[in-house]
């Protein structure tokens, strides 16, 4: 039981990754015969995975025809970038109330931008979407509340699927990235909570091609 079970997470973690980083693209009918012989499996743990990504919104299942990759719906892109611009907003003006606090997240923001510096040179766009979410995601944590916590988690996928869509778009635009992420860390090491929103806004519309002004 315990093997069907490892065997059910492994083709769960390897399609929702092959579907965040592109590879299986928005549209595509995927089989679960394609799945299982890629990954020298049976078909059920890949069915039991296909499932629950259905359930997530990741597929929608056709019995005999096979699972559809659901493309990134019109306005998801807003509603995910409005969602993250109040979760990290409000997670700075908690973080720059505590000095020490805001030392320690400057510190990680910045170990983190050289992976991306390194990443932007000579890795993939996966594992730039990767650390990109990783870099928004340590200042929400810093905030120290669970449940947003718990709320940015369910984001994470959804901002690095559609990560790899704008790189994928605009490969062109990795450097700029990396220094607007810089300039955010400064903006949190100097306690301005307006600049950073302001900031942060601008940067995720530029990159995810989303028009309107700043806030």
């Amino acid at each position: 039981m315990s093997k069907s079970y490892s065997a059910s997470e492994q083709a769960y973690a390897t399609v929702k990754e092959l579907i965040v980083t592109g590879e299986l693209p928005g549209g595509e009918l995927v089989s679960e015969g394609d799945i299982a012989g890629r990954m020298s499996i049976s078909r059920t743990p890949v069915r039991e995975a296909f499932l629950r990504l259905q359930v997530e919104g990741w597929m929608r299942l056709y019995p005999k025809r096979g699972a559809l990759v659901v493309a990134i719906a019109p306005g998801e892109a807003e509603h995910v970038v409005s969602a993250r611009w109040l979760v990290e907003t409000g997670s700075v003006r908690t973080v720059v109330a505590d000095e020490r606090a805001t030392r320690e997240l400057v510190v990680q923001l910045r170990e983190n931008l050289e992976g991306q510096r390194s990443i932007a040179a000579t890795g993939t766009r996966a594992e730039f979407s990767a650390a990109d979410a990783d870099f928004h995601r340590l200042i929400v944590r810093a905030g120290g509340n669970p449940l947003l916590d718990a709320f940015y988690d369910g984001l994470r996928e959804r901002q690095r699927r559609m990560t790899t869509h704008s790189l994928a778009r605009d490969p062109d635009q990795l450097a700029r990235i990396v220094d607007e992420h810089s300039v955010l860390a400064d903006l949190i090491e100097q306690a301005d909570v307006d600049g950073f929103a302001h900031a942060v806004d601008t940067h995720m519309r530029r990159t995810h091609g989303l028009n309107g002004g700043a806030r």
